[in-house]
């Protein structure tokens, strides 16, 4: 009976010959591995940038998604002009405490994630910010 061993095999080569008839892939934009370290780098340079100039992590901690490797809900934008982050913070354990932030700062990195193009704001929150656990909305006009 070696014709019954054979229908599963060729069952798979049937699909094999077919799936070029189908027609092409939908193209999915995935971000490559290049991309991917690139804003790795920016989300830690805007996040240390960030503790920097609110004094430091003895005083300062930002929120959560800066901690992310992508930024989280913390990165607004990513175009050619570079990554926006903008992200909230405050002492040390405010976000665990359940506190509200005492600042917000939005920086924009270069799009290879190694420079800070601009600190746009660094100030007291223009906003209240999302209960915790929650998405932080974008500001409009950004």
């Amino acid at each position: 009976m070696p014709s019954t061993r054979l229908g599963p095999l060729l069952g798979a080569l049937a699909l094999l010959l077919a799936a070029p008839l189908a027609g092409p892939a939908p193209v999915q934009a995935q971000m490559t591995q290049e991309q991917a370290f690139q804003r790795g780098r920016a989300v830690n340079l805007a996040r240390m940038r960030g503790e920097v100039i609110n004094g430091g992590l003895g005083v300062y901690r930002p929120a959560i998604c800066m901690y992310e490797r992508s930024g989280g809900n913390c990165l607004v934008r990513s175009d050619a002009e570079g990554l926006l982050f903008r992200f909230y913070g405050g002492v040390p354990g405010w976000a665990q405490l359940g506190q509200p932030p005492t600042v917000e700062t939005e920086i924009l990195i270069s799009p290879d994630g190694r420079n800070v193009v601009s600190v746009l704001y660094n100030g007291p929150p223009r906003s209240q910010p999302a209960p915790a656990g929650q998405s932080q909305a974008p500001q409009p006009g950004v």
